[in-house]
């Protein structure tokens, strides 16, 4: 397979290399300054980056006061501009630097953005500090509504757009456009770089100084992620570092990229030699994201009516070779690797679950529920729902009726599981043998199964998941109960249950809104705390180590039993299929590409901490692209009409819900080929 490919060219799925640059600086030297920036310049076009974002005055140095009144010094930071915007050719890469500049009889503090060989605009600062330790109003005036936006500066020998209401548009790459602000611009409370979010921009840079004072790191950190969460973009954010004077100051060169509050990634601070942080930011992502989220849109109409903004195009570079992401790619979405972030996840995932079940059982005046327990994954996770929500009802485990219900292949190590762990979490537990009343189904019907022969077809297999459901349902009748539902929200999507009167069905469903790979941590979760009781620990970790499998068909003469995942497809896969087509809708070529990203053999390094070893695999492009053509079918094309009627259960993890009341409605005939023609036009076999 030829790596030339555009598939494997992160800039074909819409990603921008952006970089924060942290140069050593060198004190009103305008010259050795330059020299620093064109070394990083050169350095940012042999690693692919599209877009560099330098320091505040980053060409003068910001802490040199009354200098900056300085003719000569003025002249040589323009002379200088030129070469930086010279460098920009050769590299590829469009940058912005900061530097004073002169207009009007003003003097600006600006960021100046270069590409293709010459300056493209010059952006001043719209809000000067003028507390504390800062004095800006003594040396530049601020941007003012009476300043022409888009009116021409001489700067580094070309006539350029000035002003604050300039874009700046790469004509070549859809949706790579970037607005600039300086410092204490996002300090203010409304930050200029909101209105040019709302104007179009997918991301905003920073130019910053900003010296460092005991937590300001924490709160600068905090405002990058908030503002490109609020702002739906990314947050390029590069501050001032080792060089800069420190008569009265110091400077800490913290830089930053975040991405829709995520941080993609962080600087060293404090460091003593010039660098990079470089991440790939996913403008169609963003685009995509506002595009869903109607609150935008209706925000930019009622804030920019009035006003617009000047694109100013320039030419990205070329998407080049292939290269490898770079930007964090959970292989488990729904799964952090943190394990901090891991245990609060897990600790709301299963409190949503609890308490959407005590509501139910509240506004029902319920106190019993009848649960099929089966010693497989899905209903384990359910009854230790139900244990905890009548533990905190004050209702007796007793008034949980849980059974087993035994078919044709069941097997004696799921079938003990389910013992123990009914018996261990105190519950009332019986067992009914299905096999009597699925034997009379299947010769009341005609099936071949009933004269001897062993076919075991769909109907084999759903007349025993239909009995199961059937019985419960009866069950809940003669007990005065409701039934309490089990299957996940990774089989939801893949159409892994039986309609109707099956396992599809049940009076009030707490996992339809939990992913299959989360469900194995929420287990260990409350194993490891003892959330339902200490007992039931030993029991709950022999299920997690047991063999997906719906159990309906007997195990082949090797003794190999039916396995789900062998079906379906790897749950870690469909999962991960699943995140990033219903979550922000990319298309297949993009979701296959970022699954080689994060499964393909190359790019693993060190296995997160709390991966089970079952999923510690690797997964080829070909393989990836196989699963997914199965996951587009089974989804989009032969299993919305089982979604279309499913019963309550809570939403839990983010986009998770594919109830046709909440975040997924879709018609139940319609047909996956527009999916797999893209699938099959972009990702290489």
């Amino acid at each position: 397979m030829a790596r030339q490919h555009p598939f494997f060219t992160p800039a074909a799925h819409g990603f921008v290399r952006v970089a924060a640059a942290t140069p050593v600086v060198h004190t009103a030297d305008p010259v050795a300054n330059a020299d620093e920036h064109i070394a990083l310049i050169a350095e940012a076009g042999e690693q692919g980056v599209d877009l560099l974002v330098f320091p505040e005055l980053s060409l003068t140095g910001y802490a040199i006061d009354d200098l900056l009144m300085q003719d000569a010094l003025l002249d040589e930071a323009d002379r200088q501009l030129g070469r930086l915007a010279e460098a920009t050719k050769d590299a590829g890469v469009a940058v912005i630097a900061g530097a004073p500049v002169r207009h009007d009889e003003r003097l600006y503090n600006c960021a100046v953005v270069m590409a293709n060989g010459c300056i493209r605009g010059v952006v001043p600062k719209t809000y000067l500090p003028n507390y504390r330790e800062y004095y800006e109003k003594r040396w530049f005036s601020p941007a003012a509504d009476e300043l022409h936006d888009g009116a021409g500066v001489r700067v580094g020998g070309d006539v350029v757009g000035f002003g604050t209401r300039l874009l700046f548009h790469a004509g070549n790459r859809p949706g790579f456009v970037f607005g600039v602000e300086i410092c204490e611009d996002y300090w203010s409370p409304l930050p200029p770089s909101t209105r040019q979010a709302l104007g179009g921009a997918r991301i905003l840079t920073n130019l910053s100084a900003s010296n460092v004072v005991i937590g300001k790191a924490d709160e600068r950190a905090l405002l990058c992620a908030s503002q490109s969460a609020r702002a739906m973009a990314a947050y390029v954010f590069a501050a001032a570092g080792w060089g800069e004077s420190t008569t009265d100051l110091a400077w800490d060169g913290q830089a930053s990229i975040h991405e829709m509050g995520a941080c993609l990634a962080s600087g060293e601070r404090f460091a003593m030699a010039s660098h990079l942080i470089i991440a790939d930011v996913d403008v169609e992502r963003i685009g995509l994201e506002r595009l869903r989220t109607g609150t935008f849109a209706d925000c930019a109409r009622r804030e920019e009516s009035d006003v617009g903004f000047d694109r100013v195009l320039f030419e990205a570079r070329d998407a080049g070779d292939a290269a490898d992401l770079i930007r964090p790619l959970d292989r488990f979405p729904f799964v952090p690797d943190d394990p901090a972030r891991l245990d609060q996840d897990c600790y709301e995932a299963f409190n949503i679950q609890v308490q959407g079940l005590m509501r139910r059982m509240k506004a029902t005046n319920g106190e019993r529920i009848v649960i099929g327990v089966s010693g497989g994954l899905d209903s384990t996770q359910a009854l230790l729902v139900a244990c905890r929500a009548f533990d905190r009802l004050d209702l007796p485990r007793k008034n949980i009726l849980a059974f087993t219900l035994p078919g044709f292949a069941t097997s004696e190590g799921t079938k003990s599981n389910a013992w123990d762990l009914m018996k261990a979490l105190g519950v009332t537990g019986e067992e009914i043998d299905i096999r009597p009343a699925a034997e009379q189904m299947l010769k009341d019907i005609g099936h071949p199964y009933s004269q001897g022969q062993p076919v075991h077809d769909i109907t084999f297999e759903n007349v025993q998941a239909g009995l199961r459901t059937d019985y419960l349902f009866r069950l809940a009748n003669h007990h005065g109960a409701f039934v309490l539902g089990t299957g996940d929200l990774s089989e939801l999507a893949l159409g892994w249950a039986t309609y109707g009167v099956g396992d599809h069905m049940s009076h009030y469903n707490v996992n339809g809104g939990v992913a299959k790979t989360l469900i194995q941590h929420l287990i260990r979760w409350v194993a490891d705390k003892a959330i339902v009781g200490p007992e039931a620990a030993p029991t709950l970790h022999a299920i997690l180590g047991t063999e997906i499998s719906p159990e309906l068909v007997p195990a082949d003469e090797s003794g190999a039993i039916q396995s789900t995942q062998a079906t379906v497809g790897p749950y870690a896969l469909n999962d991960f299929f699943l995140f990033y087509i219903t979550r922000f809708g990319l298309k297949p070529s993009k979701v296959a590409y970022l699954a080689h990203q994060a499964w393909g053999d190359r790019t693993h390094g060190a296995w997160p901490a709390n991966l089970p070893e079952a999923d510690k695999v690797e997964y080829d492009l070909a393989t990836i692209k196989s699963w997914l053509r199965k996951f587009l079918i089974r989804f989009f094309q032969t299993s919305q009409f089982k979604r279309s009627a499913l019963p309550n259960g809570p939403k839990v993890v983010t986009g998770g819900s594919l109830s046709p009341r909440g975040d997924w409605r879709a018609p139940s005939d319609a047909t996956a080929r527009v999916w797999l023609d893209e699938l099959d036009a972009n990702v290489p076999d």
